[in-house]
């Protein structure tokens, strides 16, 4: 039996799928088990992973936990402790590639990630454990710019020269199947990234090609994509560390990680496959004005 914190998520999700085709049992943990919306089949439990005593019975005949650093929040290294007494044998961690940066610079802590207590608790838990460090998530850019994609065909954002590797959530929940699954990954702290560093602006070139629609990119001063981003929800501390980091690292690529081709013997998937398969999201089918 394999427990999945953060089920709902990003990652978490495609990771349910992926166990559950493996044939492996499954246990979702969900502050809302009414509305997961999981599969026949996935045992999905009420907790929050936050409060570990919560999760207890959940971990009742378990060999693995997924870990997930948002999902967990302050509480990573008493849920593994808990988790290490209940019999659990692996613990994979999501953790991200900037995990070793000042935490001021860190934006996702901001809202609530907690890369380094995850990864620290898996790493001195006394079991096989995994830490994936992930890079950008080619899902981010929904928030960033779905709406403005779905209003028209010019997207108005920050720094256009700013670059990530965006990595699809599908490649990064079948490397951690494989970490929960196997030893393969034991005892490492494994980079992973999409195959190739974009900037801002030719991420947003590629949406309109796979859109096959005249898409745009025009610079915002970073101010101005601060009060866009409050505007649209997200706290001020969090975009005022996103929109700092942008300026700290524009002009340069990201490091491109080969690990998920060697992990899973293919290729890692495009920003462009990522895009086809969410097209949706982005107003799939306007025509031009």
């Amino acid at each position: 039996m394999i427990v999945v914190t953060g089920a709902t998520g990003t990652v978490g999700r495609p990771l349910v799928d992926v166990l559950h085709a493996a044939g492996a049992q499954v246990r979702a943990v969900s502050r809302d088990a009414a509305s997961a919306a999981l599969p026949s089949g996935i045992e999905v439990v009420e907790a929050d992973p936050s409060r570990p005593d919560t999760v207890a019975a959940a971990l009742d005949r378990v060999t693995a936990l997924f870990l997930h650093p948002r999902a967990v929040g302050d509480a990573a290294a008493e849920l593994t402790d808990l988790a290490r007494r209940h019999g659990v044998r692996r613990i994979v961690a999501l953790s991200a590639t900037n995990v070793d940066d000042d935490p001021a610079e860190q934006p996702s802590r901001f809202a609530g990630d907690r890369n380094r207590e995850a990864e620290e608790a898996a790493a001195g838990s006394g079991l096989r454990w995994t830490s994936l460090r992930a890079g950008f998530f080619a899902a981010n850019t929904i928030a960033m710019w779905g709406a403005q994609l779905r209003a028209g065909d010019v997207v108005r954002y920050a720094y256009g020269d700013f670059a990530e590797a965006p990595i699809h959530e599908r490649d990064l929940a079948e490397v951690a199947a494989h970490a929960l699954l196997t030893d393969d990954l034991a005892g490492r702290r494994v980079e992973l990234t999409g195959p190739r560093s974009l900037t801002h602006a030719e991420m947003v070139g590629v949406i309109g090609d796979v859109l096959g629609r005249p898409v745009r990119f025009e610079e915002l001063a970073a101010h101005e994509a601060v009060e866009r981003l409050t505007a649209h929800g997200l706290s001020e501390p969090f975009a005022v560390a996103l929109i700092a980091r942008y300026g700290r690292l524009s002009g340069a690529p990201q490091p491109v990680s080969s690990n998920v081709e060697k992990i899973l013997g293919r290729p890692a998937l495009t920003f462009a496959q990522w895009v086809a398969d969410h097209a949706d999201v982005f107003g799939r089918g306007r025509q031009p004005r």
